[in-house]
């Protein structure tokens, strides 16, 4: 009897020596529910889970901003990131300039584009940015990339947040704000088509995307290197028109102290078959999720797991 339970003892003591077999738990901050980040991040968060060994989970966040501060404060394990946002946490540039770098940011993937979206009702007659001016505009949350962005889209047309009305809310509040006649505008920045702007397009109200193109829109892209021509498909959005205008990476990034054996596993997991053909079908953007495309745009260093797994794959050199 006592060897027996001496040989449990035992056994109990190599369990608990052994953590390298331990279930590791992998937070992917994303974005508010109603946009791109959040339902992309829970089919991510599912097709990389490995039961007894890896839970990764989706958790909703205030975007790109948020994020990338919740991976440098150690509350989130990783999250996604407009391409911007992270390269000027890591260089201390753009929103960063001044505040500590993010020096221990690293990616694990580049993603899909994001879409510059500029909402308004349809017949509303705002057809450009400097239409804005003296109107209700939406910006989005502190914390999220389209905030940042609304404010360098704006300031490129000639418009000062002093001259609108601003609101600091996200699309999916704005979206029923602007259904209410609450609101004359709102931006999103994230993949077509978001769920909250999807779902006023077929609402009834009807909606009109406003271009961000001319001159001001090529001058914005040669200072901020980042962004590129783009164009948001006929029908993306019922009854509206292709137009076009700018987008960006959606990245996914982690800090350089994530255990590199979980990277590896979870990158190598997202570019295996079952999980690709579950991200072509569950999402417009989940076709973009390709090993191929999650190299390119980056612009801090690779995590060494994800790196691993790009060299196998003859991605990287």
């Amino acid at each position: 009897m006592k060897r027996r339970h001496l040989f449990w003892v035992l056994s109990l003591a190599a369990a608990m020596a052994a953590p390298v077999h331990a279930q590791q738990f992998f937070r992917i901050g994303t974005g508010g529910t109603a946009g791109t980040y959040y339902p992309v991040g829970g089919m991510i968060a599912n097709a990389v889970s490995q039961p007894g060994k890896i839970v990764a989970t989706a958790q909703a966040t205030n975007g790109s901003v948020a994020n990338v501060n919740g991976v440098a404060g150690g509350a989130l394990e990783s999250g996604f990131s407009q391409s911007d946002v992270a390269t000027w946490a890591y260089t201390g540039t753009g929103v960063y300039e001044g505040k500590p770098k993010v020096t221990d940011l690293r990616m694990i993937a580049n993603l899909y584009p994001e879409s510059i979206h500029l909402v308004v009702k349809k017949g509303s007659g705002i057809k450009s940015v400097s239409d804005l001016k003296g109107k209700r505009v939406a910006l989005d949350e502190p914390g999220s990339g389209t905030l940042v962005n609304a404010r360098i889209v704006l300031a490129a047309y000639g418009v000062k947040e002093s001259d609108i009305k601003p609101e600091y809310i996200k699309p999916n509040q704005a979206g029923d704000k602007l259904k209410d006649g609450a609101l004359d505008a709102f931006f999103f920045v994230g993949g077509a088509p978001a769920g909250a702007i999807a779902e006023l397009a077929s609402s009834g109200t009807g909606i009109e995307l406003v271009p961000l193109a001319g001159p001001q829109a090529d001058a914005l892209r040669k200072t901020n290197p980042y962004l590129a021509v783009d164009t948001i498909a006929a029908g993306t959005y019922k009854d509206v028109p292709a137009v076009q205008t700018m987008a960006m990476g959606a990245q996914w990034v982690t800090s350089a102290k994530a255990d590199a054996e979980t990277v590896y596993q979870i990158t190598k997991a997202l570019y295996g078959k079952a999980a690709q053909d579950t991200l072509a079908a569950g999402h417009a953007k989940g076709k973009f999720i390709t090993k191929e495309n999650a190299v390119k745009g980056v612009g801090i260093p690779f995590h060494p797991g994800a790196e691993r797994f790009y060299k196998e794959a003859g991605l990287l050199k």
